[in-house]
């Protein structure tokens, strides 16, 4: 049987879809409570995946580089 990857090795839509996968599994309140704990430490480590590939994205989609090599920061306006 292939090894699980790790939570932080998987890509932001595969952990998004193992967490809305874990959240439907807890709401029907049919699992256990040793599994839905496993589960929610599981789907914590997921969410936590998701919010730093999310800030990583953010923070390299708000630079640009102008011609002469300056970084600026980009803001959207509201």
């Amino acid at each position: 049987m292939a090894k699980e990857a790790k939570e932080e090795e998987l890509s932001f839509e595969e952990s998004l879809t193992s967490l809305e996968e874990i959240v439907k599994k807890l709401e029907t309140g049919e699992v256990p409570l040793d599994d839905a704990i496993n589960e929610f430490t599981k789907a914590t480590k997921l969410a936590a995946n998701c919010d730093k590939k999310l800030k990583n994205a953010e923070e390299a989609i708000t630079k640009l580089v102008k011609e002469n090599g300056e970084v600026l920061d980009f803001k959207v306006e509201e």
